[in-house]
């Protein structure tokens, strides 16, 4: 699946390959952050004292309005980062199954790859690790090397750039959610938009799943391994 035309930017030149990581690199259906999630909304009621229904509400309010609910629990309650990331990223990773078609894909595409996640490295490398892709990528910058500011916020997309001497406009972006592919095409990079498959259920909101046509998002894929392979025969 791709985007429909509306001129998108093409992979001709990229020579930096930056991807997501949760439901990015795996399925959306196997529903792994889901545990993430279930994790989050335990933390939020223990540390405020309120019901797992009034915590579920905070929870994604801070979610939507702060990039991530532990910005919002943050900055309006004073949670400490390391205490937070420890304990919601405490899952089972055994959902996620070697994807070797995956690496091959990705290890085919020219120049650097790099992860930018609003996760911990400790929970990338697991992820990586499952997946069979530890070997596949430069580095990971995770929510502490961005000062604990998640994307879609644009002081985050920066660094990452100055951090890794990205050129923007020599970069692509793989992401699952539209709202973090903004900043990304407005400083130039070319975007992707990963999206489910759409024959499995998938625990999602739906504005998570929104975006598809937005004018920012250059190309759309149900398929990542197979789009990838599709570049790596093309660049």
């Amino acid at each position: 699946m791709t985007a429909m035309e509306k001129n998108p930017r093409p992979f001709t030149d990229i020579d930096t390959w930056v991807f997501d990581l949760d439901n990015t690199l795996y399925p959306h259906h196997v529903n792994l952050w889901q545990q993430v999630d279930v994790r989050i909304g335990e933390f939020v009621s223990a540390f405020l004292g309120v019901s797992a229904e009034e915590a579920r509400a905070i929870q994604k309010d801070y979610y939507r309005h702060y990039g991530t609910t532990m910005r919002g629990m943050m900055t309006v309650h004073g949670v400490r980062a390391d205490d937070y990331l420890a304990y919601v990223h405490r899952i089972d990773h055994s959902p996620l199954q070697p994807n070797p078609a995956m690496g091959a894909a990705i290890a085919r595409l020219p120049g650097r790859k790099l992860i930018l996640t609003n996760g911990s490295t400790d929970h990338a490398d697991a992820v990586l690790a499952r997946l069979g892709l530890l070997g596949h990528f430069e580095a990971v910058f995770d929510i502490i090397a961005a000062d604990l500011e998640p994307k879609p916020a644009p002081q985050t997309y920066r660094k990452f750039l100055r951090d890794h001497e990205v050129n923007p406009r020599t970069a692509a972006m793989f992401e699952d959610l539209a709202r973090n592919l903004v900043v990304p095409h407005q400083l130039g990079m070319t975007t992707v938009l990963v999206v489910p498959d759409g024959t499995k259920e998938v625990v999602r909101e739906d504005w998570e799943l929104e975006g598809r046509d937005a004018a920012h998002v250059d190309h759309v894929t149900d398929d990542l391994a197979g789009f990838l392979q599709g570049l790596a025969s093309s660049v």
